[in-house]
């Protein structure tokens, strides 16, 4: 048996001899004859087709390098041969002619190998023969081509001929103005249009205080005559309580509401509410989106209601002089203030603007003389009422939007608070004068549109702030620092829509830490908290109260709530012992 090295190299030639080209010599290979090499350069050669000739003569014989499959590695082609290696040039190359003839039949006898492959391949190609291919794909083609889509026509529809009778149609017998018998309403006259268009116009002047109801004038007289007996008594110095607040909740609980305490003060929705400060006969004034201004004087109930029209837009702002409960001052959306003066029966004009744009306004002095006026685009403007004059005597800028209310603190009454869009800051009055009008002091946390922010009635070291993000805040003001930090934030439904005033926080003026506000849950109620965030007191009535108050205000010294709807009606809620 041949070494492992001679075997693995014959079948390399075997291979390259395959792959050779028809004509062409196969490789030969020279091997030195004798062992070793020592100096001998004689060498063998012996051709390559003989020896593939001995391998295939034995092709009855297992070869010792058969793979595990049993099959052995033959030639997949006849292999050519040479026939001597005396024929063979020194290169090593040969062509067919010189092979002899016996090399050529054994050549073309084929081993075990080649014939079971030949018969393989035969099978293979009669059964892809037989699966018909070609055709089923040339019959898939044709059935993927699209065939055209024919369209089904519809006949046209017959138009109906009309019988000549036409079919009543059905109208309201209200848009042909018709009473139900049939007869015509009478025409809308001419005059109550032109007095709807002269509901905006701004009458210039003074204003006599004269009722709506011009025929009864004898509840006018009463009511006025009324007004001024509480006013020209001795002036009310406020005292502020400094009452537990336990005692104060126990207060608060005895405060009921009782038929006759609520009245339709005025035609339209309440916007303003204020209470006269006289501790022995309590006087509401209520301001409403018409420019409408109601007195109710509660101890007359519903006999004693009027109504006066001082402006022609929604009265934002009400407040009674702190010098003179005899002169109520208004503020309305058409760009003035009117001070309705009991003594002279007037409503003088105090402020004009040439806008139609102001919102709030507070006194600036204690004596109600001077007067911080605000307008929604942002401006301020001082006003000084011993002036002859009618308009500002400073206006200033302050660089905000939706500018809602202003509030001046009660001790240092040189800083104002402003409750405008997404913000409330705290300015100095004294730097509305230069170039540079920034704020002293901000808040933060606001997120939307602020309604309201007050500063407390009686050190002004709180401001409770209530806006369009469902939160009431409250801010420690008792250090005016440039970032204020807030107190507490209480979590209020204060989604009031379109057709409610929105909700304002605002403080007893009995007290320090206890403010009212409005309230969406049901049953309808009127709520008290306290500065540190806890309801103190929730004022309900299933009987008598059944809509949202939106507008509340309390009496500075006595125990009296008055809340106001959006259908112009008051609810008063007062302790059992004043009631006469």
């Amino acid at each position: 048996m041949k070494p492992a090295g001679n075997r693995r190299s014959l079948r390399q030639s075997a291979a390259a001899g395959r792959r050779q080209e028809p004509g062409a010599a196969p490789p030969s290979r020279k091997r030195p004859v004798g062992g070793g090499g020592g100096g001998n350069d004689k060498e063998e050669e012996e051709p390559l087709p003989r020896r593939l000739m001995r391998r295939m003569t034995r092709a009855g014989s297992q070869p010792d390098h058969v793979p595990p499959g049993g099959i052995p590695p033959v030639p997949t082609a006849p292999v050519e041969t040479d026939s001597d290696s005396s024929n063979q040039s020194d290169s090593g190359s040969s062509s067919d002619d010189e092979l002899p003839l016996a090399f050529h039949r054994k050549s073309e006898e084929l081993s075990v190998y080649e014939k079971k492959r030949l018969k393989n391949i035969q099978e293979n190609a009669q059964f892809f023969a037989s699966l018909n291919m070609l055709e089923t794909a040339n019959k898939l083609r044709e059935i993927g081509k699209r065939q055209p889509i024919k369209r089904r026509i519809v006949p046209r529809r017959e138009k109906l001929k009309s019988s000549g009778e036409q079919l009543t149609v059905r109208r309201s017998m209200r848009l042909l103005r018709l009473e139900p018998t049939g007869t015509p309403l009478p025409e809308i006259p001419i005059e109550t249009q032109m007095k709807a268009e002269e509901i905006d116009e701004r009458i210039p002047g003074p204003l006599k205080m004269v009722g709506n109801d011009e025929e009864d004038s004898k509840v006018t007289e009463n009511l006025i005559n009324t007004w001024l007996d509480i006013s020209q008594g001795e002036m009310h110095i406020e005292e502020k309580q400094s009452v537990e607040l336990k005692k104060y909740k126990s207060s608060l609980n005895r405060m009921t509401i009782q038929e006759g305490f609520v009245a339709k003060v005025t035609t339209k929705r309440v916007c303003s509410l204020a209470l006269h400060p006289s501790q022995h006969r309590f006087l509401v004034a209520a301001g409403s989106t018409s420019g409408h201004v109601g007195l109710w004087d509660l101890s007359s109930q519903a006999d004693g209601i009027l109504e006066f029209k001082p402006h022609c837009g929604p009265i934002n702002c009400l407040h009674f002089s702190p010098s003179n409960s005899a002169e109520l001052l208004s503020l309305s959306n058409d760009g003035s203030i009117r001070c309705g003066n009991v003594a002279a029966a007037v409503f003088d004009e105090v402020y004009t603007s040439d806008t139609w744009n102001t919102s709030s306004f507070d006194f600036l002095a204690e004596d109600g003389s001077t007067l911080i006026v605000s307008h929604w685009d942002g401006d301020v403007a001082i006003v000084d009422r011993r002036t002859p004059s009618t308009s500002g005597e400073l206006d200033a800028y302050l660089g905000i939007k939706r500018l809602r209310t202003v509030s001046v603190h009660p001790v240092h009454r040189q800083y104002f608070v402003t409750a405008a869009a997404r913000c409330v800051t705290i300015y100095d009055v004294r730097n509305l004068k230069t170039s540079h009008k920034e704020a002293v002091a901000h808040t933060d946390g606001h997120t939307k549109n602020v309604n309201s922010a007050y500063f407390s009635p009686v050190t002004g070291n709180r401001v409770v702030t209530i806006g369009l993000d469902d939160r009431i805040r409250i801010f420690d003001t008792s250090a005016i620092i440039p970032k204020i930090p807030v107190v507490a934030s209480i979590i209020h439904n204060n989604f009031t829509g379109r057709w409610l005033t929105k909700f304002r926080a605002v403080w007893d003026p009995k007290r320090e830490d206890v403010f009212v506000v409005g309230s969406m849950a049901r049953p309808r109620q009127i709520e008290v908290f306290h500065n540190t965030g806890y309801k103190v007191h929730e004022f309900r009535d299933v009987e008598w109260l059944g809509s949202v108050c939106s507008i509340n205000v309390m009496h500075p010294t006595k125990n009296v709530l008055v809340g106001g709807n959006s259908s112009g009606r008051l609810h008063v809620f007062m302790d059992n012992s004043l009631r006469g």
